[in-house]
């Protein structure tokens, strides 16, 4: 978390690189906090339940929406609604993710 707000508190962050978009960027960087917060919810891979799920889902969804909201005050940033569904997605892809690899390998 530290790194995404590192990031949107700068006023011109890097461009994305490969010619992909900002909401790319914003999916990628949520599934990578879906999937850690579902770790942590879970505590752990073996046995993550759709609780665990759909709290990490609300915690790193909340965190966007935090996280644009902070965007306010950073001279040549904005709040931006599609950022943060971007964020949703994101969350949403992580940490169901973490739920297919904890069924996968429940199963071998």
């Amino acid at each position: 978390m530290a790194m995404v707000f590192a990031l949107s508190s700068l006023s011109k962050p890097p461009e994305p690189p490969g010619g992909l978009s900002y909401y790319h960027v914003h999916i990628a960087v949520y599934m990578g906090l879906g999937a850690l917060t579902t770790r942590a919810a879970a505590k752990g891979l073996q046995h993550v339940s759709l609780t665990a799920v759909f709290v990490a889902i609300a915690i790193s969804t909340l965190y966007g929406v935090t996280d644009e909201y902070h965007q306010l005050f950073v001279p040549g940033r904005t709040f931006d609604v599609w950022d943060m569904a971007a964020d949703a997605f994101g969350s949403v892809l992580g940490a169901g993710a973490m739920l297919a690899w904890s069924i996968i390998m429940r199963r071998f």
